[in-house]
């Protein structure tokens, strides 16, 4: 069963399942050549339990033809959205959108509340992901270029923002190795069952994304998977 099927089959005792909003703002930005189309199931769910989610209104994401040579485009919608609510925002980024949320986390850290990663290979640094040759055609740059080794060095740096992020060992596009978080105050990892293309729309993900989301401004706690959840969730250590 894919995980938009088994979405649209819980979806009900989801919404029940999950932590509330407070109504903050939460970007959600797509992966690596998807648009916000891909986002849309994602973003209603958080609309449903209180969040006002919105897409990242970039087009199809192409690396820097999407955010700017520099980022500057992706920055100005953070911007622009702090702004028009007063609000610091939360981002969501799946895959190469989570490369880019955790890169503005570092930039601009008073605009961001906290970051949360699905399945993106911040941590990667050579050839951990199947998709290196399809980001170079759809940006027109190379992965060891300067800008790009740049952003990797940034990514380095450590943040204040608080970060999640969730990966899956059957990923099959990214190395699961690369999409952790190195232990931190204010940093996590949070591992679930299924595939990258499918962690946008899946139920564990989600439930997982809505824990996070709802903690008070300034009181962020590791993530605890409830009791009932072992098969959403896998015990930590396991092979």
């Amino acid at each position: 069963m894919s995980e938009m099927t088994l979405l649209a089959a819980v979806v009900p005792g989801l919404l029940r399942a999950s932590a509330r909003g407070d109504g903050h703002p939460v970007l959600v930005l797509p992966g690596l050549l998807a648009g916000d189309r891909s986002t849309a199931a994602l973003r209603g769910l958080l609309i449903k339990l209180g969040y006002d989610a919105r897409a990242w209104d970039l087009g199809r994401n192409c690396g820097p033809r999407a955010i700017g040579t520099h980022g500057e485009r992706l920055q100005t919608r953070v911007d622009a959205l702090a702004q028009e609510t007063g609000r610091k925002v939360s981002l969501v980024g799946w895959s190469l959108g989570g490369v880019f949320a955790r890169l503005l986390a570092r930039r601009m850290p008073a605009r961001i509340r906290q970051v949360i990663t699905l399945g993106s290979p911040f941590m990667d640094s050579g050839d951990a992901t199947n998709a290196g040759k399809i980001f170079e055609m759809a940006s027109g740059t190379r992965r060891d270029d300067r800008g790009n080794r740049a952003m990797l060095a940034e990514l380095a740096a450590p943040s204040s923002v608080p970060s999640s992020a969730i990966y899956s060992r059957s990923d099959g596009v990214c190395a699961w190795q690369v999409c952790r978080e190195d232990a931190a105050p204010c940093r996590e990892s949070i591992e679930v069952y299924g595939s990258h293309c499918g962690l946008g729309v899946n139920p564990s993900v989600i439930f997982a994304i809505a824990d996070r989301l709802a903690q008070p401004e300034g009181q962020w706690a590791p993530f605890e998977p409830p009791r009932w959840s072992s098969w959403a969730f896998p015990a930590p250590g396991h092979a």
